[in-house]
């Protein structure tokens, strides 16, 4: 300290501190000129002397005058210093760094006026406080003075240009600092950092693409921010690295791949669309380098593919069929399993076109690596069956064809069918909705004859009776309308002179006796009529009831449909056909007179011509024996209609239809039996049920019986008509009782006692038995009382009636 005062006069350290900013500018000269005459004397100890003196004693001061012209003389002894401050730099710099967090404005002002002109003076060897510098200066940008800002700025660029030109710049230390300031929300700080950014990737010896991944996903963070000018600033950052990208040779996909992913899905719009439009840049250039990242690109582009923004939508659509087109082996670490959990998770999300491309992916992967998807069946199987209850047409299809890929194998097609089978016996809904849908789709996919053989085949064991019924009735609607079934169709017409056709009439039949008329629509289509016309004989035993009806009317609606146009054009030949004829008469005579499908079948079978009859094959029609033979005029016989038999061997066309009749019979009893169950079994809930609430109305019998004798007397009170006050009345004026108004009031208590009571019968019955009633009632006006005992009677008169009816015989009065 001494050597400083006596090299630097009083007056000009009087000066340096004075509040005057000229007077302190005229001392700072004075320092500098000091420094100078002590640099060229090379008397640095000096030099050093003066620099500790103005730190210590000006800069570091509680008075605040003092801290700006400490700045001020370490700025102009730097100036004096010229070419020679560089050795002295490690006592100038971080003093005047330490003032920008100084509270006073003014005084940062000049710190980052002082750090200015230091700049000048050194240039390149003040890149080594870089680190520091800009960190005090991040933090000056977002100053609250505006002077300050604006100091801080030129000071900035200043820093900028020297940077640019230094060779001693090291990024690798740099970008932790980078790094750790992205994450900062205020607009200032981000527009310095974006600043930053484009300048060092501007200079061509700093590779600021390498360090890329270590920034990228704050400048993806700035695209959503407030500001128009930052999104602009980040954009253009952004957009200067992907074209730097698509020209470098080599690439670190892997990290900013995980960085695009999370910023797809960002509830800002304009971040989704570049963080998709990088994803399709990378999928075009990375190639197979992108492989173990496939399901992270997958899990991203599908949601956008559903954005309601229509350049999200092309851009994810784009990127998907680019994805999907590289073919990649799972030896190259293309992990399977990943994608088809990603595809699995997409499944349950609210946008069509997601679940679509999800399945899509599925049916991809099925195709290129099958072994491998199978291994993962397990954990798919039960999403694949739930999304055949999607709302949407265009997925249920889809999933169909993933299911008739993977049922390609005899275990895993019948699987399916049973998965098929339980879902809809579990969920009704779904065969009503789509069990059309998904049954056809399934025809066409796997060949409709081995889809219904291993249906009937199944529900011919089912349990659930109900069920059965249900879903053979569907099935045969789809197999006599469904375009899709005709050749079945065309099969089943010839089960009389066909083996295939023959063998499938069978292998259906032991299903379709679950209904009534699903088995006489087969026999129709089979054209066995003369069997049909023994299934319709067989339903006598049957029970009526509008649900058999409903299916009757279906039966006969379909009738005059395209698909049995052959059939009516056969009642043209009544002789050759005449089981046809007979079986169409026993439906009508099935058909209530009054129904729409009596008079549509009725009004068919009076267009029927009458020639060409013969009276004894009436006759043999007519006799108690369906499968009797008719005598063909050539001489040959007739088993069935239209079948004409020259070989008396086989009778039966090799099938045994009073076997099949047989077998009819005994699954209708089997239904007959599960109805009668069930009636009984409601039956006696409803029995149990009203003995319950018999059993509590007695509970509350006691509790009645005190409430209703309170009552009478309460009321009998009320209306002057205790038993001692009327026995009094009576002898002393008789014609009180008589009296309009008390006689009201009591038949209206009376009404609101018993009348409303949901256990008056009970507890009539009660108090008859106690003879409590009489001594309340002896004392009440005739016609009151007249009527009061004839609402006894007849409640308790209903009550003993339920007693009997639910088989208590031998209560009674």
């Amino acid at each position: 300290m001494a050597d400083a005062l006596s090299v630097i006069p009083a007056a000009v350290l009087r000066n340096l501190s004075d509040k005057l900013y000229e007077k302190r500018k005229t001392a700072a000269l004075e320092v500098e000129g000091i420094v100078k005459q002590l640099a060229s004397s090379g008397d640095h100890e000096k030099i050093s002397a003066v620099i500790n003196f103005l730190t210590t004693e000006y800069i570091y001061s509680p008075q605040t005058n003092h801290r700006k012209g400490g700045l001020l003389g370490l700025a102009a002894a730097t100036v004096g210093l010229t070419s020679e401050a560089a050795q002295h730099l490690e006592q100038i710099v971080p003093p005047v760094l330490n003032s920008f967090s100084d509270q006073d404005s003014r005084v940062r002002y000049y710190a980052c006026e002082a750090l200015y002109n230091i700049a000048k003076v050194v240039r390149g060897d003040f890149v080594i406080f870089f680190n520091q510098i800009f960190d005090s200066l991040c933090k000056l940008s977002a100053d609250s003075d505006a002077n300050v800002q604006s100091a801080a700025h030129l000071l900035d660029r200043l820093v900028k240009d020297i940077v640019t030109e230094s060779d001693q710049f090291s990024i690798e230390e740099f970008i932790p600092l980078l790094r750790e300031r992205m994450n900062v929300l205020n607009p200032y700080v981000r527009q310095f950092l974006v600043g930053w950014i484009t300048v060092l990737d501007s200079v061509p010896d700093i590779d600021m693409l390498g360090f890329l991944p270590d920034f990228l996903d704050g400048l993806f963070n700035m695209l959503s921010d407030s500001s128009h000018e930052i999104r602009q600033q980040a954009d253009s950052a952004l957009s200067e690295f992907l074209q730097e990208i698509k020209n470098s040779p080599s690439v670190d996909y892997g990290r900013m791949v995980e960085i695009l992913v999370q910023r797809a899905a960002s509830p800002d719009e304009f971040t989704r669309l570049t963080a998709i439009t990088w994803i399709n840049e990378f999928v075009k250039l990375g190639g197979d380098q992108l492989i173990p990242y496939y399901a992270d690109i997958l899990g991203a582009i599908l949601p956008c593919i559903s954005d309601k923004e229509e350049k999200i939508r092309v851009v994810a659509c784009e990127t998907n069929e680019e994805l999907r087109a590289i073919r990649a082996d799972p030896a190259e670490a293309f992990d399977v399993g990943a994608i088809l959990s990603i595809a699995k998770r997409q499944l349950d999300s609210e946008w069509e076109a997601t679940r679509i491309e999800a399945l899509h992916w599925i049916s991809t992967l099925l195709n290129r690596h099958r072994s491998e998807v199978l291994c993962f069946l397990n954990d798919i199987f039960d999403t694949l069956l739930k999304a055949l209850s999607d709302s949407s047409v265009e997925v249920v299809q889809r999933v169909l064809d993933i299911h008739a890929c993977i049922a390609q194998d005899p275990l895993h097609f019948r699987q399916l069918v049973l998965f098929l089978v339980h879902n809809f016996r579990v969920d009704h809904s779904l065969l009503e909705r789509r069990g059309a849908l998904i049954i056809r789709r399934l025809c066409v996919l796997l060949d409709a004859e081995r889809v219904y053989r291993e249906l009937s085949t199944i529900l011919e064991g089912e349990a659930d009776l109900d069920f059965a019924c249900i879903m053979v009735q569907a099935l045969n609607l789809i197999l006599l309308t469904s375009f899709e079934l005709s050749e079945l169709r065309e099969l089943l017409k010839q089960s009389l002179v066909n083996a295939a056709g023959k063998d499938l009439f069978v292998s259906l039949y032991a299903s379709w006796c679950h209904s009534p008329m699903a088995i006489i629509s087969l026999c129709l289509l089979a054209q066995t009529y003369q069997h049909a016309s023994a299934v319709i004989q067989s339903l006598i035993e049957e029970d009526i009831n509008v649900k058999f009806l409903v299916q009757l009317d279906k039966l006969i609606r379909l009738l005059e449909t395209p698909i049995f146009a052959y059939l009516r054009l056969q009642l043209l030949e009544p002789r050759r056909y005449i089981w046809l004829l007979k079986a169409f008469y026993g439906l009508l005579m099935l058909l209530p007179q009054q129904s729409a499908a009596f008079k549509i079948l009725r009004t068919r079978l009076k267009t029927v011509p009458s020639y060409s009859f013969n009276g004894d094959q009436l006759k043999r029609a007519s006799s108690g024996n369906p499968y009797s033979q008719i005598l063909h005029p050539s001489g040959s016989q007739i088993t069935e209609d239209g079948d004409i038999n020259q070989d008396n061997g086989n009778l039966q066309n090799g099938i045994n239809f009073a076997s099949r009749l047989q077998q009819f019979e005994q699954m209708q009893r089997q239904h007959r039996m599960l109805a009668k169950s069930q009636s009984q079994s409601r039956n006696t809930s409803t029995s149990l049920s009203k003995v319950c609430e018999l059993l509590v109305e007695g509970l509350v019998f006691i509790v009645l019986h005190h409430y209703f004798n309170d009552c009478v007397r309460h009321m009998a009170i009320y209306c002057h008509l205790s038993p001692s006050v009327c026995r009094r009345t009576q002898k002393q004026n008789p014609s009180d009782l008589q009296h309009q108004t008390q006689t009201g009031l009591l038949q209206d208590h009376l009404g609101e006692a018993w009348g409303s009571c949901t256990f008056n019968c009970c507890c009539c019955c009660l108090l008859i038995v106690q003879g409590q009633l009489y001594y309340d009632l002896k004392m009440l006006e005739p016609r009151v009382r007249s009527g009061i005992v004839c609402k006894i009677v007849y409640h308790s008169s209903l009550f003993l009636l339920n007693l009997r009816r639910l088989g208590w015989q031998n209560i009674g009065f």
